[in-house]
């Protein structure tokens, strides 16, 4: 085809670019439709052979940048992040998305039908695995996170972490394109056919095997987030005010048979090392309450902090948040250690964005965690995208979580990531108190760690050297 798309191939041009574009629009963002990313390729790919490679590129960035802003009012409005960084936010992902159609071009018009289904879901899994090695946002954006409403489809991440997730994702679009596109050799198509069926449905079939699995114990647990004031100090009145009332809620559900509480991160700040009163309803009530804290006791380290109050101890149980928000929590030095509560339940502390890294899931497997506890603050808008975010490190890793984040959601989710209870603060106070199940659960991802994520960079090279090794013809 000529360089300049001609009268027919236009109209397809566009109406390719622009079905793309509405899959990645509502097949991605804070709370997106699970089934069509597996769609939102599928129009550029189909595109991709039948137009010049400068074209396919042109309609794969197109696509993917103007999907990518349906974040607009997230990262603009409620984060505020300045407009560099959101075209740096959404224009690299449409960069890659444009190269793996270039890559998926080059290898299906060489007759390389396999290799050009795996291009796609290989290169896409080894450029976010490498972002998030070195990204302050660790897998904040990866494409697996919007699968979380899909059960059996998560399930793979305790084998292969979420990186096996985004592959499966793009691998059926890319497997669909080379069936339908003229120029794939009939003699390819078959094997890259059996490849995509039997991953996919091997996948599933594991997926929905996982999920019968019954629990061993189960742990009555209640979460609340009073919404305002912010942060007040415990010993001005706001914060006396505010004590008073977690102090009320969190009795309340202690009634309703609570063993565990937590409210959000930095509910309140202190220079003091407990809170009496939340120590005294420990006591009382036999309870384990979680409360975020702005800790102001250390001249030298102010620390985004929970204190763990438990029945006997003379202290509380501390953590310190390890991921701090870049420019947002300057003011806090990050923590290095972990807190494993003692007794059992096996109960491990961590702090909201801390639930973006696997270092966080990794460490508490290796000390054989069950639950997690989790305060968090959140956007407002993005509640259901950062709870599921959390609540992969529990299906990777194998353990259970609650989360209570002020301007978010409230949720507590097993180790196979269901959601057993769930409550919005995003405008509003929230609480809510459920029976969370637990497991003594080990995974492959939690012993072998991104295997999967290097197994596609190996194969990255292996196609890079295909697609460029000189052509026979």
């Amino acid at each position: 085809m000529a360089s300049r798309l001609d009268r027919f191939a236009l109209p397809a041009w566009l109406a390719a670019t622009t079905l793309a574009a509405l899959g990645w629009w509502f097949g991605s963002g804070v709370q997106p439709l699970w089934w069509l990313t597996w769609l939102a390729p599928l129009p550029v790919l189909w595109l991709t052979p039948r137009v010049r490679a400068h074209w396919a590129a042109l309609a794969a960035f197109i696509a993917y940048a103007i999907g990518g802003l349906d974040q607009w009012d997230y990262l603009h409005g409620y984060i505020g992040l300045p407009l560099a960084m959101i075209i740096n936010a959404v224009g690299t992902p449409a960069l890659v998305f444009a190269l793996c159609v270039l890559l998926f071009r080059r290898l299906l018009l060489r007759g390389h039908a396999l290799a050009a289904m795996l291009a796609l879901p290989a290169v896409w899994v080894a450029v976010e695995y490498v972002n998030s090695l070195v990204s302050p946002h660790g897998t904040f954006g990866s494409i697996g996170y919007t699968q979380m409403d899909a059960l059996p489809v998560i399930q793979v991440a305790a084998v292969a972490g979420i990186w096996g997730i985004g592959f499966l994702v793009l691998l059926l679009p890319a497997a669909i394109a080379v069936q339908i596109a003229p120029q794939a050799p009939k003699h390819g198509r078959m094997p890259a056919a059996a490849t995509a069926v039997l991953l996919i449905v091997a996948a599933l079939g594991y997926g929905g095997w996982r999920l019968q699995a019954p629990a061993t114990a189960t742990l009555r647990v209640g979460l609340v987030s009073l919404e305002k004031p912010i942060r007040p100090a415990l010993h001005d009145a706001d914060g006396q005010a505010l004590e008073a009332r977690y102090v009320d809620a969190i009795g309340r559900l202690a009634d309703k048979g609570a063993k565990v509480v937590l409210i959000p991160e930095t509910s309140f700040a202190t220079t003091d090392a407990s809170v009496p009163a939340f120590a005294q309803l420990a006591q009382q009530h036999g309870l384990i309450v979680d409360a975020g804290i702005d800790f102001k006791g250390d001249p030298h380290a102010e620390r985004n902090m929970v204190m763990v109050f438990q029945q006997g101890a003379t202290s509380p149980a501390t953590y310190s948040k390890h991921h701090l928000i870049p420019g947002f929590e300057r003011q806090y030095t990050p923590g290095d250690s972990y807190t494993l509560l003692d007794g059992t339940p096996r109960i491990g502390l961590a702090i909201c964005k801390d639930m973006d890294f696997h270092d966080i899931g990794h460490a508490y497997a290796a000390r054989h965690a069950q639950l997690l506890l989790a305060p968090a603050w959140d956007f407002s808008i993005d509640g259901w995208l950062h709870s599921r975010m959390a609540i992969m490190r529990g299906v990777e890793s194998g353990f259970a979580i609650a989360r209570a984040a002020r301007s978010g959601r409230l949720t507590l989710s097993d180790d196979r990531g269901r959601v057993l209870a769930e409550a919005s603060s995003e405008q509003h106070d929230a609480e809510l108190v459920g029976e969370l199940p637990l497991r003594e659960t080990h995974t492959l991802y939690a012993r072998w760690g991104d295997w999967f994520a290097w197994l596609d960079l190996a194969g990255l090279i292996v196609l890079l050297g295909l697609a460029l090794r000189p052509s026979s013809r």
